[in-house]
């Protein structure tokens, strides 16, 4: 089979300042994840890959650089899903961990459970020689301004101008047909301790299914939840009925695929009864890629046929 890769950096406002920066984490993603499966390497490890090096990037809201809560900490979340067993690993509210996701695939492989959280997750994490490290090497002086500003004065579109605002996201098909997908993110600035949002959770913000394709969520957790968006657009790939007037109507105005048809469906549906703005990307089971945001831009990117990156935006 032909390998396929698609990345996010997160649906948000990108002002034009930061445009290229979101360009470059993204290829630079796609970059690491191409290279594993153009040489023959596993779905998983390019996901692993491309999402460990956008959790590098303080440009995004994943790893470094990520918002921090309520008492001005950082905690993160993610989540790795394997589309032939259905078995997830996904960790949550950890403040010690440069590459939550690395747990995650260690939750995915070494652990009879799907899901560890806060200080039982960083314990599993040492126990299994992955190293901690102080909260404050993943906070930036920005993301510090920004949540300086928000205590102060209240939320405001203008102290988050600058400020990285996109969880990050890949979905990869390796040559054996294997796929997998996976979710990580910083959550929202200021939110409340232990909050946890779509990211994490299987079927919210992260699903795959050999059977029908792979995809990776955007955008405001608590609306994301409400559809259970990933599970929600995975089924449309399937052809589930109970959508399928949605998936007809966005078909018919999508002059592509069914997957870009069914991302776009599924964003309309987030929108129209999750009452929340986001995005998506995804692979269908054949490795065509789809993607959709209601805000005004999402940074992603996907390997075309020919071996092109194509990058939004």
């Amino acid at each position: 089979m032909k390998p396929s890769l698609i990345v996010h950096g997160g649906a948000w406002d990108i002002p034009r300042e930061s445009v290229a920066a979101c360009r470059a984490g993204t290829a630079r993603a796609l970059q690491s994840g191409w290279e594993i499966l153009a040489g023959g390497g596993s779905a998983l490890d390019a996901v692993e890959a491309a999402i460990s090096i956008l959790e590098d990037d303080p440009t995004f809201d994943a790893g470094v650089g990520s918002h921090l809560n309520l008492d001005g900490v950082v905690q993160l979340d993610a989540i790795v899903m394997d589309g032939a067993t259905l078995k997830a690993g996904a960790v949550a509210a950890v403040e010690h961990l440069r590459h939550p996701i690395q747990l995650a695939r260690c939750i995915l492989e070494k652990s009879e459970h799907m899901m560890l959280v806060a200080a039982g997750a960083e314990k599993f994490a040492a126990e299994n020689g992955m190293a901690l490290c102080p909260n404050e090497e993943l906070i930036t002086p920005r993301t510090r301004l920004a949540w300086t500003r928000c205590r102060e004065t209240g939320h405001a579109p203008s102290h988050h101008a600058a400020q990285p605002q996109g969880t990050v996201g890949a979905v990869a098909i390796d040559e054996h047909g294997g796929l997998f997908a996976g979710t990580s993110t910083g959550g929202t600035c200021c939110k409340y301790p232990g909050r946890v949002g779509d990211s994490p959770l299987i079927g919210c913000g992260c699903y795959a299914d050999t059977e029908a394709g792979g995809v990776s969520c955007t955008g405001l957790g608590e609306g994301i939840m409400r559809i259970v968006m990933a599970k929600t657009v995975v089924d449309l790939l399937r052809g589930d009925s109970y959508h399928s007037e949605a998936l007809a109507a966005h078909q018919r105005t999508a002059a592509s695929s069914r997957a870009q048809a069914a991302a776009e469906a599924c964003v309309w549906l987030l929108e129209n009864r999750g009452k929340a703005k986001g995005g998506l990307v995804l692979l269908d089971r054949d490795g065509i890629p789809g993607a959709a945001f209601s805000t005004p831009q999402m940074a992603f990117g996907y390997v075309e046929p020919t071996g092109t990156f194509k990058i939004n935006p």
